[in-house]
């Protein structure tokens, strides 16, 4: 479903990706884990359209879209989520669900215009919202809820657009045990027809979540493999400092 094949970024002297290889097949969960500086949140830019590579190709369903914009990608079935909440905070958090639902189908022109008033909008906005237990805050502005509800907000706007691919950016970014508990349930129980790619610093999320998993080391891939290879390989516990030893 989503293929990467040799892909580099330079920023300047630092060589940020070093020739990334991977490949997920449709509705796979693929977690990619790295120390800080690995160069995760620069491939995901690279995915999304956000930088352009300096070499290599990105193939989506078998298409080549290295060179299409983000909102081509969007199209073509390619949605993102950030580590950093991207939401209209005046909105209700139904107006910022329908949006995404109204902009991915093409049918609003304007962010002015009342997406909500579409009956197709309302019924994705009612879909999302159920399926990421959002039903309880549709009503309430997002400047009004939890930090927690924005991150499960987030990953409502990717799936809204109806994509075939999430890029999920550290979904349980400064959210609480509990409700990292609750992220790995949620993740779990979408659709198998539906592809993650997942960056994360969250081991329990990456061993419960994961159906493969890969590892970045300044910039490199040096790990690809099930999580219980991942678990047991020596390089990998010497890279995270024997973080997931209790993993």
């Amino acid at each position: 479903m989503l293929e990467v094949r040799h892909l580099d970024k330079r920023f300047g002297p630092i060589h940020v990706t070093r020739d990334v290889s991977l490949r997920l097949e449709p509705g796979e969960r693929r977690v990619i884990l790295g120390p800080n500086g690995a160069g995760k949140t620069t491939l995901f830019n690279l995915l999304a359209g956000e930088l352009a590579p300096d070499a290599g190709a990105i193939l989506l369903g078998g298409r080549d879209i290295t060179a299409a914009p983000v909102a081509e990608r969007a199209r073509q079935g390619l949605a993102r989520s950030y580590q950093k909440n991207t939401l209209f905070d005046a909105l209700s958090v139904a107006e910022n669900l329908g949006l995404a639902a109204a902009v991915a189908t093409g049918a609003a022109r304007s962010i002015l215009r009342d997406c909500l008033a579409m009956p197709e909008v309302r019924e994705t906005v009612r879909e999302v919202a159920a399926r990421l237990h959002l039903s309880p805050h549709l009503d309430a502005t997002v400047s009004a809820v939890s930090y927690g509800v924005r991150r499960q907000l987030e990953v409502g706007l990717a799936l809204a657009t109806r994509p075939r691919v999430i890029l999920l950016d550290e979904p349980t970014s400064g959210i609480g045990p509990e409700m990292a508990h609750g992220f790995h349930h949620m993740l779990a129980s979408l659709p198998r027809e539906l592809t993650l790619l997942i960056v994360e610093h969250d081991m329990d999320l990456a061993f419960d979540v994961a159906d493969r998993i890969t590892v970045l080391n300044y910039g490199e891939v040096v790990f690809d493999g099930a999580p219980e290879e991942a678990r047991n390989s020596a390089m990998l516990k010497d890279i995270y400092l024997g973080s997931w030893e209790n993993a």
